[in-house]
């Protein structure tokens, strides 16, 4: 960590709070969540302990990586209540220049579905995106809700990254294979004190891949995917899901991909107005309100459009699916609601 630091970097990384793995400032090998791990399952997650020391053994927790690139509450517009002179609040504030520590494959692939969104566009986004560097941990341990095989996005990260590393633990062997995938990776490599890697750490690396890839919790047959829930609106299996949806916005909030926002205005006792960005989730009620009526009234049609656009729509407006198997609506639903179980049931033309 004092390799980032000295080259001016704040250090984002996981860190056991509030009994989840989740992201924070860290700043050194004491903050990490040594020796933990996570079991995972529709609605549930708990800590576990491994019977070693690695400092990476986990899936993913509720937190992804957007909430530090694309924050849950932005001021986007001050007003001075002694003049009425409106002022761009983000002007002058330069937000940290962030180094992400250990990001799985799958959050990168959700980072760079963001970049589609806002990268360029939205200022706030586009400065924090461009000062931050990338540290991608292969994914040796993924959880039961993981399907990022079968979109392509994991448990190994190939590019878009400055620096990758897997972790590897066997016996008394505890060691990191590195590579760099930028200029910015390679200078903060050659502050570390590494050696050459043989062709041994190479294989070791290899087969800890192939092991993960056994091991994903879920998958996902995305065949024809785009056109089967465009073409299905009255499917049965939305009556169904809703019986269940609680409409709580959980999967949303925990999504690394999602980005809706709404507008919020205040005024302060002192007299100053705001403007803030604020998360939103197409799942409550007044999203889609126009003229103070919402367009998707029911529980039905507020999960069918988030599926859909997840899963289908998605690829029209970006060119990419906006789900990368990461599993967190799966895990943080708290009745169980798993994606790929309802695509499943869509796909067979079953009702279970």
């Amino acid at each position: 960590m004092d390799a980032l630091v000295d080259l001016g970097y704040t250090p984002i990384g996981p860190s056991v709070i509030d009994g989840a793995i989740r992201y924070a400032e860290v700043r050194s090998t004491a903050d990490l969540p040594a020796g933990m791990s996570d079991v995972q399952d529709g609605g549930g997650y708990r800590l576990t302990e491994r019977d070693d020391d690695a400092l990476f053994g986990y899936a993913v927790g509720p937190d992804s990586w957007k909430r530090y690139l694309f924050p849950p509450r932005t001021t986007v517009l001050e007003i001075s209540g002694a003049d009425g002179s409106p002022l761009l609040a983000s002007s002058g504030d330069r937000p940290p220049r962030f180094a992400f520590v250990a990001v799985r494959p799958c959050e990168l692939a959700a980072i760079e579905v963001q970049d589609r969104v806002f990268l360029g566009r939205d200022p706030t986004y586009t400065q924090r995106r461009r000062d931050a560097l990338i540290i991608v941990a292969n994914c040796t341990d993924p959880s039961g809700t993981c399907f990022c095989v079968s979109m392509g996005t994991g448990p190994e990260g190939y590019s878009g990254y400055d620096l990758a590393f897997t972790e590897l633990v066997d016996g008394d062997r505890h060691e990191f294979l590195f590579a760099a995938g930028s200029e910015k990776g390679g200078e903060v490599l050659d502050r570390l004190t590494s050696r050459v890697a043989a062709e041994a750490h190479q294989l070791a690396a290899d087969e800890a891949m192939d092991r993960s890839k056994r091991s994903m919790g879920r998958s996902v047959d995305v065949e024809g995917v785009r056109d089967l829930l465009v073409n299905t609106p009255d499917h049965p299996r939305w009556d169904k899901v809703a019986e269940r949806c609680l409409a709580c916005a959980n999967c949303t909030m925990a999504c690394p991909t999602c980005f809706c926002s709404t507008m919020i205005d205040s005024v302060g006792f002192d007299g100053v107005a705001e403007r803030n960005r604020v998360w939103d989730s197409c799942f409550t009620l007044d999203f889609s309100a126009v003229h103070g009526v919402p367009v998707r009234q029911s529980t039905k049609s507020r999960y069918r459009q988030w599926m859909t656009h997840k899963l289908a729509t998605w690829h029209d407006q970006f060119g990419v699916s906006g789900c990368v198997g990461c599993g967190r609506c799966i895990t943080w639903c708290p009745v169980g609601i798993d994606i790929t179980e309802e695509l499943a049931a869509m796909q067979s033309d079953g009702v279970t």
